[in-house]
């Protein structure tokens, strides 16, 4: 987001700095908020799944076909297509903003990159549709009767064309300083996937689900085509100094080859869960996928806090205060370790009353209530881990340098996964699938803490991991609280309530006993800025 502005003219800095710092800030929270919307669209989705499908051989079936979206939504929307866009983008707007003689840069761009990338986007969906059956067979290999994964497998296979429009249509409007209409894609997306389901599951069945796939890939372009015409159109009206910008170029192109295989290995991790499951009896497929989109929920919204301040640790990086960074990154890692901890202690005392409320209804049962809430406490013990990566990873690419470290640590952790997974499936089903990811993830956040003071920024590890340990303790306090708490009612509702009050009064007790994160110092400057609110308040009265 930052690379092409960087590449300006050198006598405006200060400026530049001041207004970009705002901007940052504005389009941060915009994000999130976006973010956010589309995070409840799609637990929204998955409780309209569940609730019209249950959790057995159709649910099975689509989620196996789920794995297509998935995996070109990281390749096509978040890493690989803005990496590679986003720089080439900057560079053309540059040359048309000082004034580039004809054919404009950026209309030349446009022309030269988009009619073969939607050919290629094509051929791929094409290849997708027609050879789905060996597809399921390789993602699947245990389902007894593949023939509807391979309905639906045909369906969202055009989410390659369509995602990659989008993908396009959002690294184009990024360099253009544009994040409203990318920000709401995955509203439109889920939207549409729910109303689809509601629609015609009764004529279609699951296959209503894979077809609102279609359709929201469909609107994801829809969303954005109208603002990226208007600004492919526009022309500025005072020009720029223009940058070399094809250095900048090949060096994100190599850090974009890095990103997207460590993006490839940490997603593969789902891929390896879903082959153990299809051998497992129907609905195995399903219990994971519930408990492990839910599981997730605290991670995500840990991880907000360092969408915000990773432009910071990036210009401090940039100016060479390597110290402010090393700083940053510490606070960072354990402040996301506490956020993400307090929502895994809720999850483990209370996943049967989480469950049972969000999805036991209609075609879930009881059954499978208590086998996904398993799951779930099974998947919160690597909370930290998913965590910590997402946190980490930050780190080693905050330099804008290509690095093959974190891509090998997440391919050792991805084959302890597929080691510990083949090993724990017979014994122990869904919830021996949960523990090797749990392993996995867990292996690869150690390592990648261990490597970064020597591969990155010089991160006190050891004072990191002593910072680590506290949160640690409150959460495994306050989990077993609220789970007392939680089983002295037998109301879903009331028994959550319970649990989770608790959970949050035994933590934020412990965190200060502790001082994780530095809770006495939050706390004493949250009542010094409460009294001062106060006291400006009653003078202003008088």
């Amino acid at each position: 987001m930052g690379g092409g502005a960087a590449g300006g003219a050198r006598a405006p800095a200060p400026r530049t700095d001041t207004s970009s710092g705002g901007f940052v800030a504005r389009a941060t929270l915009l994000s999130a908020l976006l973010s956010v919307a589309g995070s409840l669209l799609g637990l929204g989705r998955d409780q309209a799944l569940a609730h019209l499908f249950g959790a057995g051989e159709g649910t099975d079936a689509f989620l196996v076909a789920w794995t297509v979206p998935e995996m070109a939504s990281t390749l096509l929307i978040e890493d690989g297509m803005a990496f590679v866009l986003v720089p080439a983008f900057s560079v053309a707007l540059a040359r048309r903003a000082a004034g580039s003689a004809s054919p404009d840069p950026v209309r030349a761009l446009v022309a030269a990159s988009l009619p073969r990338l939607c050919l290629a986007f094509a051929a791929a969906a094409a290849v997708l549709a027609a050879g789905a059956p060996l597809l399921v067979r390789v993602l699947a290999p245990g389902l007894p009767d593949p023939s509807l994964a391979v309905a639906c497998t045909r369906l969202t296979a055009t989410c390659v064309l369509s995602f990659g429009l989008a993908g396009y249509c959002s690294a184009a409007l990024r360099a253009h300083r544009a994040y409203l209409a990318p920000g709401a894609i995955y509203v439109a997306y889920n939207a549409v996937i729910i109303a689809t389901m509601f629609v015609l599951s009764g004529r279609w069945g699951v296959r209503s689900a894979a077809l609102g796939v279609a359709l929201g890939g469909c609107l994801m372009v829809a969303v954005q085509a109208p603002s990226l015409w208007r600004r492919i159109a526009e022309r500025p009206d005072r020009p720029a100094a223009v940058s070399g910008g094809d250095g900048d170029r090949r060096l994100t192109l190599a850090l974009v080859s890095t990103v997207l295989l460590f993006a490839l290995c940490r997603q593969s991790q789902v891929l390896i869960e879903r082959r153990f499951a299809s051998g497992l009896p129907a609905g195995a497929i399903s219990h994971l996928n519930y408990a492990q989109k839910v599981g997730q929920l605290p991670m995500s919204l840990a991880l907000m806090l360092c969408v915000v301040t990773f432009p910071v640790l990036a210009r401090a990086i940039a100016e060479g205060d390597t110290q402010r960074a090393r700083d940053r990154v510490e606070r960072d890692l354990v402040m996301v370790a506490g956020i993400a901890l307090l929502g895994g202690a809720a999850i483990m005392a209370c996943a049967p009353q989480i469950v049972q409320l969000l999805f036991q209804r209609g075609a879930f049962t009881a059954e499978d209530t208590a086998a996904t809430a398993a799951v779930m406490r099974v998947y919160t013990l690597g909370l930290l881990g998913h965590t910590l990566v997402g946190a980490l990873v930050r780190s080693y690419f905050s330099a804008g340098r290509a690095t093959w470290y974190p891509t090998g640590v997440m391919a050792v952790g991805m084959v302890a996964t597929a080691v510990i997974g083949a090993w724990a499936v017979g014994p122990w089903g869904a919830c021996g699938i949960a523990a090797a990811n749990t392993v996995g993830i867990t292996l690869t956040a150690l390592l990648l803490l261990r490597g970064l003071g020597r591969r990155s920024l010089a991160v006190r590890v050891r004072r990191v991991a002593a910072e680590l340990a506290k949160p640690v303790g409150a959460a495994v306090g306050a989990a077993g609280a609220g789970y007392v708490s939680a089983q002295l009612f037998t109301s879903p509702p009331a028994a959550l309530t319970a649990g989770c009050l608790s959970v949050t009064a035994v933590y934020l007790l412990l965190a200060w006993v502790l001082d994780a994160a530095g809770a006495r110092s939050l706390a004493l400057l949250a009542s010094l800025t409460i009294r001062c609110s106060l006291t400006r308040k009653l003078r202003h009265g008088r």
